[in-house]
């Protein structure tokens, strides 16, 4: 008997690690049953903050016989304020007997103490048999376990947001290092240009004067760039960024924007396979700026490789996919590569401040569109744009 009995404590006390908190009391509370008879129970918590007196319900099972009809049974909400502010077990009996087991409600509640909460663990039995005091050693071994796991689902939580907010804070030191250098480079060309054009001891011919003025221009270009891309970034996170809503036709700016971007990026090599498309409501600039970052990244990350950009309508949507042949995206960084500031490990080399990808997600959710990547190392990357032709009954823009 003793062996069974340290055999049975000991497997309720090992639900305390069952996977997940919900799944580990789901556990505890069905092994329980098996030598403490309850119908319902609920678990209550009230923060220990000022204007929080009103415990909620974090947990809760049918499991007895007012299973069928748990919307309507008793779930001890007035034993739980009771023992949340008195801190003591509490046991309460119907005060008249009723053929409905239902309206005979059994409560013993318990008090539960949080780090930075306090609560009540209240068992239900319908019509019996009252609560003695051979029951309650295991009614508080359940409230005592059940308090672990709460305090274990806490602990991860804590952990979780910790790891956020050490996530977050590496990304802005990241993106502070990678801005720094960004912003040094260009103005370190401009400056070193123009100081050389400035010199009184040294006379440069017409060609040279010409080469350094091309730089001065391009570098101030590329820095010009970089700020309205930390402008842009910072309005469309704070829905600042108006879209300027107009007929727009898509094959047509695509055309545009990959001969702007051949120009510039004379390797570039683009296939175009887009079917006959409707005009759709856009911002034809914005629009723009996505499709010419997508192609920007191809020449980056996928240098030599060929792009096909494939457009067709769907109902009513048209479907865009970019794809390059080039290395692809670490699996392990897909989650990420729209988030703000994020930028691949290993790419680190190619200019950039992690935030092309955030810029283009904004403005493709800003047209009530969608977008997402596919990718595999060594088998290059697809981005996948799904816009609707319409902008009406889609809500207020930013």
């Amino acid at each position: 008997m003793a062996n069974e009995q340290l055999e049975y404590f000991t497997a309720l006390s090992n639900t305390i690690s069952k996977g997940e908190w919900k799944s580990a009391l789901d556990a505890m509370f069905v092994a329980l049953r098996k030598r403490f008879v309850f119908d319902n129970l609920a678990i209550y918590r009230v923060d220990n903050e000022p204007g929080r007196n009103l415990p909620e319900v974090i947990y809760a099972r049918a499991v007895g016989r007012g299973k069928s009809r748990e919307a309507d049974a008793s779930w001890g909400e007035n034993i739980a304020n009771q023992v949340i502010s008195s801190g003591r077990m509490m046991i309460l009996s119907p005060e008249k007997p009723s053929e409905d087991r239902i309206a005979m409600p059994y409560l013993l509640g318990l008090p539960l103490d949080f780090p930075v909460a306090k609560g009540a663990l209240v068992f239900v039995r319908f019509g019996g048999p009252p609560y003695l005091d051979e029951h309650l050693p295991m009614a508080v071994l359940g409230a005592a376990l059940g308090a672990r796991i709460l305090e274990r689902r806490q602990l991860q939580e804590q952990i979780a947001l910790f790891e956020q907010a050490r996530y977050r804070a590496q990304l802005q030191d990241d993106f502070i290092a990678t801005i720094s250098h960004d912003l040094h480079t260009p103005l370190g060309f401009i400056k070193g240009y123009a100081t050389s054009l400035l010199r009184s001891d040294t006379v440069w011919d017409a060609a040279t004067q010409r080469e350094f003025l091309t730089i001065i221009d391009e570098e101030t270009d590329h820095l010009i760039a970089l700020i309205d891309r930390l402008l842009d970034s910072s309005r469309l996170q704070t829905g600042m960024l108006a879209m300027d809503f107009q007929p727009v036709v898509l094959d047509k700016l695509i055309r545009d924007v990959v001969q702007r971007m051949s120009s510039r990026c004379p390797d570039l090599s683009v296939s175009l396979k887009m079917g006959k498309l409707p005009a759709i409501q856009a911002d034809n600039v914005r629009l723009g700026q996505v499709f010419e970052n997508l192609l920007d990244n191809a020449v980056k990350y996928a240098p030599g490789s060929p792009v096909t950009i494939r457009a067709e309508a769907r109902d009513q949507a048209i479907v865009l996919t970019f794809s390059d042949r080039g290395p692809g995206i670490p699996v392990e960084h897909l989650p990420y590569v729209f988030e703000r500031f994020y930028r691949v490990p290993g790419q680190t080399s190619q200019r950039g401040t992690g935030l092309g990808l955030f810029i283009c997600k904004q403005i493709v959710q800003a047209h009530h569109g969608q977008i997402a990547v596919e990718t595999a190392p060594g088998k290059g990357t697809t981005f996948r744009i799904e816009l609707p032709v319409s902008q009406e009954g889609k809500g207020k823009q930013p």
